[in-house]
């Protein structure tokens, strides 16, 4: 079963700590035994005071991170202090010492903070709150920061923004251990979105349009189910009753990504769910997700995710 071990320091934020126990324990397999054993730590074993009004007890220290397969470290109001490598806490530094190197690191909000203080973000892009990216970058030149995303999967560490992101992040997670079926079965148990992409702009630039006619989801919806048709941004732009410049710039402030990018992502999305849930061969789920040919579809699903569609077929399979 996989591991997953949560470590909560001092000033932890109840609301993420309380996510990876949530989310990963509601996963099941069909025939609903669990699908993760998640546990929860302290640098020393001992209480941890917490953002609230309240401490939390745990049964076990650090030395359970060295048996993880995934480690999560929820965000905590101290670590927006974090100044660089001299200024990260001792005992979250030997906490993070004893992670093994092949080992799934996920930091959510600030956690970001101590990851890359302790360097594991050196080289790789990063996600975190967008209120404290502009520090962060000052502090961390090292990290590609992506302050405008939910979540950012660079391979072995991944990190969320604030708050509600983690929910995105480990939802991703599950995703990509167990596929879309059971990622959509956690959702509903927990009633949360079933998925946000992780390039999904962290807040609206404009929350409220002047007008109902303004946004661009009707337009979205329209276009969801068209999936299968060649989509052009012209025809968007015309649905929404925009010129094309008009619609890219609102559609990149709700949705956080281009026209085009989106438009491959849920045509993706609906190749991984048809190739799950059902026995369409690769072409004819090529045509109905909108790809054309079934070169396309490959082509596009491996940039995606990095397999070809009968692989993600024999691993997701409902």
């Amino acid at each position: 079963m996989h591991r997953v071990v949560v470590l909560a320091v001092d000033g932890v934020i109840p609301f993420e700590l309380s996510l990876p126990s949530r989310l990963f324990g509601a996963a099941t397999d069909a025939d609903g035994r669990p699908l993760y054993e998640v546990v929860t730590c302290s640098p020393d074993g001992r209480p941890v005071r917490t953002a609230a009004d309240f401490s939390i007890t745990v049964e076990r220290d650090a030395t359970a991170l060295a048996e993880a397969h995934t480690v999560v470290i929820p965000a905590s109001e101290d670590f927006a202090r974090i100044a660089g490598p001299d200024s990260l806490p001792p005992a979250v530094a030997r906490a993070l010492d004893l992670v093994g190197p092949r080992t799934r690191i996920v930091g959510i909000c600030i956690a970001t903070f101590p990851l890359a203080a302790a360097g594991l973000l050196d080289g790789r892009e990063a996600a975190t709150h967008w209120h404290h990216a502009e520090r962060f970058r000052r502090v961390f030149p090292r990290v590609g920061l992506r302050p405008d995303v939910l979540f950012v999967d660079a391979g072995r560490v991944l990190t969320s923004a604030g708050a509600a992101a983690g929910i995105d992040l480990i939802l991703h997670l599950v995703r990509l251990d167990h596929g879309s079926a059971v990622a959509n079965q956690v959702a509903r148990r927990c009633v949360v979105p079933p998925q946000r992409e992780g390039g999904q702009a962290q807040y609206v630039e404009r929350p409220v349009p002047p007008t109902a006619d303004t946004g661009t989801s009707a337009t979205r919806a329209w276009a969801l189910a068209r999936l299968h048709e060649p989509l052009r941004l012209a025809d968007f732009a015309a649905h929404a009753g925009m010129s094309r410049r008009t619609f890219t710039r609102r559609f990149r402030a709700e949705v956080g990504l281009s026209p085009g990018q989106w438009l491959t992502r849920q045509r993706v999305d609906l190749a991984r769910e048809l190739l799950e849930s059902s026995d369409l061969p690769v072409d004819r789920i090529a045509e109905r997700a909108g790809f054309g040919t079934d070169a396309t579809l490959r082509t596009r699903l491996h940039a995606a995710i990095g397999v070809s569609p009968g692989t993600y077929r024999r691993t997701f399979r409902a």
